[in-house]
């Protein structure tokens, strides 16, 4: 048996001893290729990244992010339309908020125009003496045809109104929107009269009906009593030339006279005008 164990182990070592020493050498090597496989694969990739990080590189990262930025020219239209949604920026909003106040409502003027011509028109019918009548044209609350049935007694315009059988002076009188805020416009239809501050077309020379002279106060029945002063103040008289005295006032030649004499007044002043204005 011991000899049997002997034999056993001495193939054992024989076997050992007679093993090719390239065997080992091509483990080893196999082990070291792979410890230097590796260690080039780390290598590699601490290549790739120094690569990464050379100036070539950042250049292009550079390039990458230009691309994504807007250019001055795309800010600048950007800009313009946040202004233009915006409404324009500071200066708009600052002279937004300097801008005067609208004027009322159209509605409205009108409630008050119509309140205040019906109870004039209700006060003028309550009048005893006759000094006034009104008749609506067509219905129109705006649009009056006012008679003036008396003047100065002692006046020459009263003598020929009684000579020439008058009975009384026929104007009309329209309401603007804005009244009584502005004055109404008036102008003289029958009969033709010459002087007593009435002008072409029957228009009618009274600071009081004009935007400066004018007063929210002021009634209709006033205005016919200053406008009958005036008359005889004015020495008017009815025309009796022939042919003259048959010719309608119109309304375009009172509105045209009217703004002429205004714009003289506004120049020179309620006074006499020279005599090249007119």
């Amino acid at each position: 048996m011991a000899t049997l164990l002997r034999k056993i182990g001495l193939i054992r070592l024989h076997d050992r001893d007679t093993e090719d020493p390239k065997h080992h050498q091509g483990s080893l090597k196999g082990t070291k290729g792979n410890q230097k496989n590796n260690a080039n694969k780390h290598c590699q990739t601490a290549n790739e990244t120094n690569i990464l990080s050379t100036p070539e590189t950042k250049a292009r990262k550079l390039d990458q992010l230009g691309k994504d930025k807007p250019t001055g020219k795309d800010k600048q239209g950007k800009d313009a339309k946040e202004k233009q949604q915006t409404g324009g920026g500071g200066s708009k909003a600052t002279s937004a908020s300097s801008i005067t106040p609208l004027a009322p409502h159209r509605p409205h003027c009108t409630q008050v125009r119509t309140r205040r011509l019906m109870k004039e028109l209700q006060e003028i019918r309550r009048l005893g003496d006759n000094f006034i009548t009104v008749e609506l044209v067509e219905d129109n609350l705006y649009d009056w045809n006012v008679k003036l049935h008396q003047v100065d007694k002692d006046s020459a315009l009263w003598q020929d109104m009684k000579e020439t059988s008058t009975e009384f002076i026929l104007l009309n009188v329209t309401f603007p929107d804005n009244f009584p805020f502005s004055p109404p416009f008036m102008r003289v239809l029958t009969p033709r009269l010459e002087n007593g501050y009435v002008l072409d077309g029957g228009a009618i020379c009274m600071e009081l009906l004009t935007p400066r002279g004018w007063s929210s106060a002021y009634t209709v029945e006033a205005v016919m009593r200053q406008f009958a002063a005036s008359l005889v103040k004015g020495q008017g008289r009815i025309c009796r030339k022939a042919g003259k005295s048959k010719k309608a006032f119109s309304r375009k030649e009172a509105e045209a006279t009217f703004k002429s004499l205004v714009k003289t007044h506004e120049k020179y002043g309620w006074v006499s005008p020279p005599v090249s204005d007119g």
